[in-house]
């Protein structure tokens, strides 16, 4: 098939690509905002708890990295690009469903273990139910949905972030704080999560893939996973938006991981009021920003991606600079102040920065893509931020003879990494149009995938 004749769909392609009814569009994006937020509030809950969980396994803060973050991480890479690989060739619907109640069980086992291997065991297998969620999911928002409303939409599906992270700190604080165990947060939180996979299986259904883009059949079947890593460290403006969001996570959510902990070491808060107070920031600041960043979203001069690329940079450079006040100052009313000034930053790129990479990415790479950079974003933010300002933290300690100080330098030289998120954002723009280009032409340097002519790929404005 021809470019040219790809242009010219039949009438079967043309009722296959007919765009949903916006309620049924809206009300996919609801639901799997909500197994987001579940995704992100059994992550996070962890966060709310470390100090409890440090003190009764008796454990060094790189003891709680390896415990806490990196069995997470290490599960969910060995696992995660398997499964965005079944996924990008299989029912997704399913595939989220599944991994919802999986992980959801899990979190909920956790609320049982009686030691450090147990609970290690337990926090692996929830990292192999979280790798099915966000691949699959902004997969199939993303053939739900235009490529110039795509941004939009992941924004509104990103909102489960700051909902999620509420759910893990203020109401996990409250459950804690409750019945006096950090264990009970566990139980409680990952009940829900079994009845919304039910929900997903029996009310979403799973839409034509690509089905936004006119595209010759070789380009809908799956791409091989080595096609699509060199697809991403090929093109420029896809390995630095992908690049950005890796270090934007090291940063933002690298900084949150160990917040908590720091208010209650610093100021001698419990884990409740520790959470509550960090909790509402990232509710009300989460939601707030990421609701703003979907109404500038909306107008038309933001459906320009290098716009979007520059919006990103300028957010993260100048929130770089109150995410290092925090840890510098010693006013617990000073920090607090900041946070609301950071915390809108480490919510607001998701659904931007998940838009600008499908954007770039062939229907036949986008799961797989979309998990390459997940894995990316996890190595940095749940394995080199947990372990690494914990080595510090712990280097620093006994010259301090203070954890809480030792804490603050070690995120003190974490926060300043915001500035190199901001520069790969800002040097993504410099090849968006030749990259576009190539895609739009079908030269995606990739046999079988969306190559060559029988590849090519011409976008529909539906």
């Amino acid at each position: 098939m021809t470019p040219a004749a790809a242009t010219l769909p039949g009438p079967e392609v043309a009722a296959a690509t007919a765009p949903r009814p916006d309620a049924a569009r809206w009300y996919v994006v609801t639901v799997l905002g909500l197994v987001y937020a579940l995704n992100i509030a059994d992550r996070y809950v962890v966060s709310t708890v470390l100090e409890p969980i440090r003190r009764e396994f008796n454990l060094t803060d790189t003891g709680v990295g390896w415990l806490t973050g990196v069995s997470l991480a290490l599960f969910y890479i060995l696992v995660g690009l398997p499964i965005s690989q079944l996924a990008d060739r299989a029912n997704r619907r399913n595939i989220i469903s599944a991994a919802m109640m999986l992980w959801s069980l899990m979190t909920a086992l956790l609320g049982l273990t009686q030691n450090f291997w147990q609970f290690m065991a337990i926090r692996i297998g929830v990292g192999v139910g979280e790798a099915g969620g966000t691949p699959p999911s902004t997969s199939i928002i993303a053939d739900y949905f235009p490529r110039d409303r795509r941004a939009l939409a992941l924004t509104i599906f990103a909102l489960g972030s700051p909902l999620g992270a509420w759910l893990g700190s203020t109401v996990a604080g409250r459950i804690v704080d409750q019945f006096h165990s950090w264990r009970s947060a566990f139980l409680v939180l990952g009940a829900p999560g079994v009845l919304l996979g039910l929900l997903v299986l029996l009310t979403i259904r799973e839409p034509r893939r690509g089905r936004y883009e006119t595209i010759a059949p070789a380009a809908t079947r799956q791409a091989p996973l080595g096609d699509t890593i060199r697809y991403l460290c090929t093109h420029r403006s896809v390995w630095h938006i992908n690049a950005a969001g890796t270090v934007i996570c090291l940063w933002g959510w690298g900084l949150m991981y160990w917040t908590q902990t720091f208010l209650q070491r610093a100021y001698g808060l419990t884990a409740a009021e520790a959470g509550a107070r960090v909790g509402t920031i990232y509710l009300w600041a989460g939601i707030a920003a990421t609701l703003a960043t979907g109404a500038v979203l909306a107008l038309p001069a933001m459906r320009e991606p290098r716009r979007i690329a520059y919006f990103l940079a300028v957010i993260v450079f100048c929130s770089t600079i109150p995410s290092f006040a925090i840890y510098w100052t010693h006013s617990l009313r000073i920090a607090t102040a900041m946070l609301w000034l950071v915390v809108p930053a480490v919510y607001l790129y998701t659904g931007p920065q998940m838009a600008l990479l499908l954007n770039f990415l062939p229907p036949s790479m986008r799961a797989q893509g979309m998990a390459i950079s997940l894995l990316c974003a996890n190595v940095a933010n749940l394995i080199v931020a947990p372990l690494v300002v914990g080595a510090i933290s712990d280097h620093l300690s006994g010259r301090l003879h203070s954890n809480a100080e030792s804490l603050r330098y070690a995120l003190l030289a974490l926060s300043l990494t915001g500035f190199w998120a901001a520069y790969h954002y800002g040097a993504s723009v410099r090849s968006y149009d030749a990259d576009d280009r190539r895609l739009r032409d079908g030269e995606t340097g990739v046999a079988g995938a969306a190559g060559g002519t029988d590849g090519a790929i011409v976008r529909k404005r539906g």
